[in-house]
């Protein structure tokens, strides 16, 4: 049976900083006004969202959030980013498609915590 580092424990104060870091930097990203976003090629932006999301996901898991209420808790959280950029003075637009990312990413992030938990297990 293989034993995880103490570090890497599920509620650790680790964990908990490194989803703390996570919420802030997702925080910097999404609500950054428009003058703030570089300019990247076409796409990039929906990979940001994906791995800001996955990450959120996967150290959510860490920190020892319940996957079914950290995932909607992502996906409302994704959904309510796009209606701030598009509704407030970001100067910046709402986006299904950003929205999607977000989601695909929440979905990434609970797999990758899922199945690198069940290898640590057995």
């Amino acid at each position: 049976m293989r034993r995880t580092h103490p570090s890497l424990a599920v509620h650790g104060a680790l964990s908990r900083g490194v989803f703390a870091v996570a919420v802030l930097v997702s925080l910097a990203v999404l609500f950054a006004p428009a003058d703030d976003v570089p300019s990247s090629p076409p796409g990039v932006d929906k990979l940001v969202h994906l791995l800001l999301f996955a990450a959120l996901a996967a150290s959510g898991r860490w920190a020892g959030f319940r996957a079914g209420v950290l995932g909607v808790l992502l996906v409302l959280y994704a959904a309510g980013s796009e209606v701030v950029q598009g509704l407030s003075a970001l100067e910046r637009s709402a986006s299904v498609a950003d929205w999607l990312a977000d989601v695909a990413g929440v979905l990434a992030g609970l797999l990758l915590w899922a199945l690198l938990s069940r290898g640590a297990r057995g």
